[in-house]
């Protein structure tokens, strides 16, 4: 998928997240926020100037969120995204609540909406995990400017080829027909298990 559809995934089909920020003495805190749409330039939320959410956001523009959509565990999509929030003001407000009437509710009428405004996560990086798929399935994903980050384990030339990495990796995603093996980083969950077993050390931590 490219980075829209990842984008449109997170507005459409989750929706609702759990947030990331940090208190004036740099503690985590955490709370639900729907992420409300979507463009080139990011994802937009909003939030009432009133709250202590807010006072965080303008006092620390790092921010992460983690989303996640199915019944159970291995019905499951989730999507971890971590960035930069910069508030955008109240003019995108009209736009917002057409697109999510149900905020008609909470906020009925332009009186007591005079307190919100927008904010759009402007430089982010994000990670699909779909645990749905067999073997799972992982993305990595930027907007903004941001730079994907490499993670995860690869194989280096020191490999022997003993395909000891592979009788203990649990989604059998490492292609040992090749020297120095392979390790498929869109179907590893990242456990370290070849790491761990590898006798010539030839597996490293990006």
């Amino acid at each position: 998928m490219q980075t829209k559809d990842y984008l449109q995934y997170i507005v459409e089909k989750i929706h609702s997240t759990v947030f990331a920020t940090t208190d004036s003495e740099g503690r985590p805190v955490t709370c639900a926020i729907d992420i409300m749409d979507y463009d080139e330039n990011g994802l937009y939320f909003l939030t009432a100037k009133g709250k202590n959410f807010y006072n965080r956001l303008k006092s620390n523009e790092n921010i992460a969120f983690t989303a996640m959509k199915g019944e159970d565990t291995l019905s499951c999509v989730a999507v971890s995204v971590q960035g930069k929030a910069k508030e955008t003001g109240p003019d995108s407000l009209p736009a917002l609540f057409r697109k999510n009437p149900y905020m008609e509710k909470i906020y009925p009428d332009v009186r007591s909406r005079s307190a919100l405004t927008v904010f759009r996560i402007y430089e982010g990086t994000g990670e699909w995990f779909d645990l749905s798929k067999q073997p799972i399935e992982r993305a990595s994903f930027s907007f903004g400017g941001a730079q994907t980050e490499k993670t995860g384990y690869f194989v280096t030339d020191k490999c022997i080829g003993c395909k000891l990495c592979y009788s203990k990796c649990p989604q059998k995603c490492i292609d040992i027909s090749a020297k120095p093996a392979i390790i498929r980083q869109e179907h590893c969950l990242h456990c370290g298990n070849c790491y761990e077993i590898c006798p010539a050390r030839a597996i490293e931590r990006r």
